[in-house]
């Protein structure tokens, strides 16, 4: 597995660099140190560093952004511009940067807690058409069951309801966000804090289903 870390700040680069060499990656390098020819599967970036050029040089890489304290708007307009596959905090420990990077390289995405904090807040959500209003406490708990990657099935148990009326709610919940797949919650539901968030970061979010 190739990974390119391209961050604003060379310490940290520097030291994530370390970390992951001395943890069994064997391919990682420092964006203005890897070599021609080197491809990465993982592009990791801040939000100073994410642009599109950079992007466009990589394009079959799988792009993990730190989130380095973003406001929620910020994070909102970066995710709304731009193609990433993942997000995590430079407070993760290890085990957890291992589990993002797997999951993003399988075609998932991967949103850890203080990320998923920025999809909902108490007064409504937020599109690329503005401020939507209504969304209610039950549909709150279905998306952020969804944001865990639990099937219809497993929401239906876990709120105690059948799988018709947990479809009903989806059904509902894209409507208001006038969209079509649950992949799209991810970047269209994001601002302010989300209560109740899990402890655990974000991963194999299930997106097949309606």
């Amino acid at each position: 597995m190739n990974i390119v870390i391209h961050l604003s700040n060379k310490l940290i680069s520097e030291a994530i660099c370390e970390l992951l060499l001395s943890n069994g990656y064997v391919n990682v390098v420092r964006e203005n140190s890897r070599t021609n020819g080197f491809t990465p599967h993982v592009l990791l970036v801040d939000v100073t560093t994410l642009r599109q050029d950079l992007l466009d040089e990589y394009p079959n890489a799988k792009v993990l952004l730190i989130d380095t304290g973003m406001e929620s708007e910020k994070l909102c307009a970066t995710l709304l511009s731009y193609k990433i596959h993942g997000i995590i905090s430079p407070h993760a420990e290890l085990r957890m940067f291992k589990k993002a990077v797997t999951a993003v390289i399988e075609g998932q995405i991967w949103i850890d807690n203080g990320s998923v904090k920025a999809l909902l807040h108490h007064n409504g959500t937020t599109s690329r058409t503005g401020k939507m209003s209504g969304i209610t406490g039950r549909e709150k708990e279905i998306i952020e069951y969804i944001c865990r990657g639990s099937s219809n099935k497993e929401i239906a148990q876990k709120l105690n309801m059948s799988e018709h009326t947990v479809k009903t709610h989806l059904s509902a919940i894209f409507r208001k966000f006038d969209i079509k797949s649950r992949s799209k919650l991810l970047t269209l539901t994001m601002d302010g804090p989300f209560a109740g968030a899990p402890s655990v970061p974000v991963s194999q979010m299930k997106t097949g289903e309606v």
